[in-house]
Parts: C-alpha cells; structure tokens; sequence
C-alpha cells in the first residue's frame, strides 16, 4: 500500500517535468533557429536599402555585375560591356556578394 502511494507522488512530478522539457525546447529552438534567421534578415534588409550605383554585386543565381541604375524595386546590372539586365533588389544575394568581394580581395595579393 505504501509503496502505491510513492508511485502515485512521482507521478505528479512527471507532469510538471514535461512541462519544463517542452519549455526548454522552445527555448532552444528559438535561440538556435528563430533569433539567427531575423538576423540574417535584417542584415539582408539593410544590405539591400545601402546598395549604390557602381557596386559590384552577385545575385542569387550568380550573375555577377555592376550596379548601373537602381529604382526601389529594381536594379539595372551590368554585366558586361554595354549589356544590362534588370533584376528586382531582392534577387541581390549578400553573403555571396560578400564571399566574392573578399575572394577578389585574395586574387588581388
């Protein structure tokens, strides 16, 4: 009989232990997956409304050229002597802009 009432206290502890487990996992799934991704947003957002004319950019489909005209949805590239490409500012990648100015920096040595 004693030993049904011990089982039956554990029990209520395991409740309350499940509740801490899955607020432990929201936790890590917001440190490790939520907050990283807003991030990176914010950073792509803010790369995006600094773009200039002259700026060498990548797009996400790697297509490297030259800003040759900007609207606020838009961007004229050129990609080569005397051919543009129009392509909306969000397609301008950041971290492959990033990696292929830094790349460039290393051929340059």
């Amino acid at each position: 009989m004693t030993q049904n009432a011990i089982l039956l206290l554990q029990a209520g502890n395991a409740g309350m232990m499940n509740l801490v487990f899955i607020g432990a996992m929201i936790v890590i799934f917001y440190l490790f997956l939520i907050r990283p991704q807003q991030k990176r947003q914010k950073e792509q957002k803010s790369f995006n409304e600094g773009l200039q004319k002259g700026d060498e950019v990548v797009t996400a489909s790697g297509i490297i050229g030259r800003i040759n005209k900007l609207s606020e949805t838009e961007a004229t590239l050129e990609v080569s002597n005397k051919t543009f490409i129009r392509v909306t500012r969000s397609a301008i990648s950041k971290e492959m802009t990033e990696s292929f100015v830094s790349e460039g920096d290393d051929q340059d040595k």
